[in-house]
């Protein structure tokens, strides 16, 4: 029964654990808001400094594997280079010691009011306090964010504690010590190492295991050493599982982590034992300690990452062996949006924003281009537009399907709005380009019939397609930048664009009249203006979207029915401006 009651207490101090340690990644991550995945994204070609943005950034998320799970997704969009990826997952193994160096102050013995105060059972509680505090009664994002990281850094602390105490009753079992003893064979304890954190997914966790099993007395220190450099090996397996489906060099960079731990716990081991046959070490036939285990952790990382980063091309070298040239899968253009970043929202939503001015930039040219054939159609040009339409279509669709699993993760108030705003904007920007292929109908159909329109009409359509382009210009380019001093010039010039269709069109009435415009060109004409004004309205949204992410919550009528009522001093001043620019003809010739 007391065995029961022990696995039942050491199960639940390890969910208490596990749960801490993610809220606790989580609410850094949050906090981070993409920030460090960024300061990775704009990685040189500088060793240390890729080994020091490695371990600060997996210090903070708490995560190893996080690292380089989010390295392979950056290898596999080409944001990053196999060598840069190296040194990244070298800093992250570093980073991931800072785990066991926090749990180590369970181990803090003594009567100083001082080291009291520094262990778990003191603090922990108290941070969890505060950090509910902070969660449920502060509404603020940042101040929310710091409130998980104290509720997880205290829950941690707590399932350390309770994992520790739940053992404590097998220092007095004399088989479980044999066991443990049984670790020491070295091929034995690194399989052992490696299984559990394969299985866990964590080598943090299992590291915190293996603290809270030194707290008993009974792990021998030379147990401790080669299940350490397994937990390291298992680690690898979640980076392997990350770069399934993705490019051969994402793959390389996964295997390219793999061969660095190996290498270095071949190293490692053959030097420890060749010394300690030699020196004979006092320390290893003693009990390890979770300072000891702990320090072991650390040192033999940055070991590893010692001897191996001189030869990182060595390392490139043996993954390329390993993951031979072949054809990369997936199409270039879509690879940012690598499911890999979910793990960070913030990032992956960036990488969408990045995606969508791609597709808002082919989506220009495919409309410019339709707007040329006004001035000389071109079978090959209609082909080529009616092909960039497809891929805009296929750009709306992944990066639809994309911010939908998004919107699912672990994401704050400001970056639900910022996925629904985007959503928006893509859906405009794909009708912009729907509407380039009317236009192109529109040119082919003159030019399949042989029509022309009138010299005045002709002059006339040139200025609106000109205030037409300007406005497209100037909305993309605002969404590009989030500029909302030019966000702002958009709608004036939609309402210009509005009153030149109206007077255009009248225009064309007197023209037909008088015979100067067939009826056939006439409703051609009729519908290219609609097309067109509604391209400009589709702008006016995109604009609207950048000034409701800036300004906060916007309605969009309210905001347009505003500006006018008001009688917005640069509104008007726009509207003047732009009327001025794209004014008519004023003698009509009828």
């Amino acid at each position: 029964m007391d065995l029961v009651l022990m696995l039942i207490t050491f199960v639940g101090g390890l969910a208490m654990f596990l749960y801490g340690m993610n809220v606790m990644g989580g609410g850094l991550e949050k906090l981070s808001g993409g920030k460090l995945e960024h300061v990775l994204e704009k990685l040189t070609s500088n060793k240390i400094k890729g080994v020091l943005l490695g371990l600060v950034v997996t210090a903070v998320v708490q995560s190893s594997s996080a690292t380089t799970v989010m390295v392979v997704g950056f290898v596999n969009s080409g944001i990053m280079q196999l060598g840069q990826a190296a040194t990244v997952m070298m800093g992250a193994n570093i980073g991931t010691t800072v785990t066991a160096w926090i749990l180590s102050l369970s181990g803090i013995q003594g009567d100083n009011i001082f080291l009291q105060l520094l262990k778990p059972t003191s603090f922990a509680p108290v941070l969890a306090i505060i950090g509910v505090v902070m969660f449920s009664f502060i509404k603020k994002g940042k101040k929310q964010d710091i409130g998980l990281i104290l509720i997880g850094f205290a829950l941690l602390m707590i399932g350390m504690s309770t994992m520790s105490s739940s053992l404590e009753p097998l220092a007095e079992v004399p088989e479980f010590a044999n066991i443990l003893v049984m670790f020491s064979n070295p091929i034995l304890g690194v399989l052992v190492g490696a299984v559990m954190t394969a299985i866990m997914q964590s080598s943090s966790a299992t590291v915190g295991i293996l603290q809270a099993l030194s707290s008993t007395g009974s792990l021998p220190f030379g147990s401790a050493v080669p299940i350490i450099m397994g937990q390291n090996i298992g680690s690898c397996v979640t980076t392997l599982l990350s770069s399934v489906g993705a490019n051969k060099n994402a793959k390389r960079a996964a295997f390219l982590r793999l061969y660095a731990i190996l290498i270095g716990t071949v190293v490692f081991l053959i030097l420890y034992y060749s010394l300690d046959a030699i020196f004979h070490f006092s320390f290893t036939s003693g009990s390890a300690t979770v300072f000891s285990i702990a320090m072991v952790h650390t040192v033999f990382n940055v070991f590893t990452t010692v001897i191996l980063l001189p030869f990182t091309k060595g390392l490139e070298k043996l993954a390329k062996l390993t993951i031979r040239e072949g054809k990369t899968p997936g199409d270039a253009d879509f690879l940012l949006l690598d499911e890999r970043f979910l793990a960070t929202p913030a990032f992956a939503l960036d990488q969408c924003r990045t995606v969508s001015i791609k597709m808002a930039e082919l989506t220009k040219i495919t409309l410019f281009d339709a707007l040329d054939q006004f001035k000389g159609y071109s079978e090959e040009a209609a082909a080529e537009i009616i092909a960039n339409e497809n891929k805009v279509d296929e750009y709306e669709d992944k990066l639809g399907n994309y911010l939908m699993k998004l919107s699912s993760t672990n994401i704050n108030d400001r970056n639900g709005q910022f996925i629904s705003v985007l959503q928006h904007c893509i859906g405009d920007i794909e009708r912009i380009c729907d509407r380039a292929v009317n236009t192109l109908e529109a040119a082919e159909e003159l030019n399949r019939k042989g029509l022309e329109f009138s010299e005045k009409a002709l002059e006339e359509l040139n200025i609106y397609i000109s205030a037409v382009r300007e406005i497209v210009e100037l909305s993309f380019s605002a969404y590009e930048t989030a500029d909302i001093t030019k966000a702002k010039t958009v709608e004036p010039l939609e309402e210009v664009i509005d009153n030149l269709r109206n007077q255009m069109k009248k225009h064309h009435i007197k023209r037909l009249r008088k015979g100067k415009c067939s009826i056939e060109s006439g409703f051609i004409m009729s519908e290219l203006l609609n097309n067109l004004e509604r391209i400009a309205d589709h702008c006016s949204n995109i604009a609207l979207c950048i000034i409701q992410i800036r300004e906060g919550t916007l309605d969009a009528h309210e905001y347009i029915n505003e500006l006018r009522r008001a009688e917005d001093s640069f509104f008007l001043e726009q509207v003047t401006g732009f009327t001025r620019k794209y004014a008519l003809p004023k003698k009509v010739k009828e």
